[in-house]
């Protein structure tokens, strides 16, 4: 597992007024992703982190999927899954290791660049999409029942992933999300932010 010990880069930081803990984790992103002021889709952007990015991981939410962190002079909130650090020499997903990575606990502030508060403020609410996708029995049959061609992708098929504008996704009749299908796996993807919600096995 990598931390950042660059003093050089850890007084920008400070400098910067993000105001990070004492030695803060490594991350890389895996994938172009949004930076969201919030622990949602629904906060507004503050941009866009390009794949191969390196990142300060501040930490993630209690039980949720969202994690704080600050990247190319932003500071925001992504989703674990499109997070990589590396462990006993490998990178992985921040979502799967995240007891061995030790990755701290954070509760939700809304921030909107490097320089917002370091810490929650009182009252701070946890404000986001809760929970996982779980979608009905009846969207995979409409999908087996209607197939559309394979597309080709050669980025990480993860749950949080962003799909490319030219990314064909299909609607599913009677509900939110919209399907597409990748190296013959069914996916859902939000129509709107067009990233990746569940993934078929």
């Amino acid at each position: 597992m990598r931390w950042i010990s660059n003093p050089l880069l850890v007084g920008a930081l400070l400098l910067a007024g993000a105001g990070l803990a004492k030695a803060a984790m490594l991350a890389t992103t895996a994938t172009d992703l949004t930076v969201y002021s919030g622990p949602g889709t629904e906060y507004p952007s503050v941009g866009i982190a390009t794949r191969g990015s390196s990142a300060a991981l501040d930490g993630c939410l209690d039980g949720e999927n969202w994690c704080r962190i600050d990247v190319n002079g932003m500071r925001g909130w992504v989703f674990a899954q499109e997070l990589t650090v590396d462990y006993n020499g490998a990178p992985v997903i921040v979502q799967e290791r995240r007891v061995d990575l030790g990755v701290p606990i954070v509760r939700h502030e809304q921030t909107g660049s490097i320089a917002g508060p370091a810490d929650p403020a009182p009252g701070d609410e946890m404000i986001g999409e809760v929970g996982t996708i779980v979608p009905p029995p009846e969207v995979i049959t409409y999908i087996d029942r209607t197939p559309m061609g394979p597309v080709a992708y050669d980025g990480e098929i993860v749950v949080g992933a962003t799909l490319p504008s030219d990314v064909m996704i299909s609607a599913v009749p009677n509900y939110r999300y919209s399907y597409v299908r990748i190296n013959d796996r069914p996916i859902l993807v939000d129509p709107q932010s067009r990233r990746i919600v569940y993934v078929y096995e």
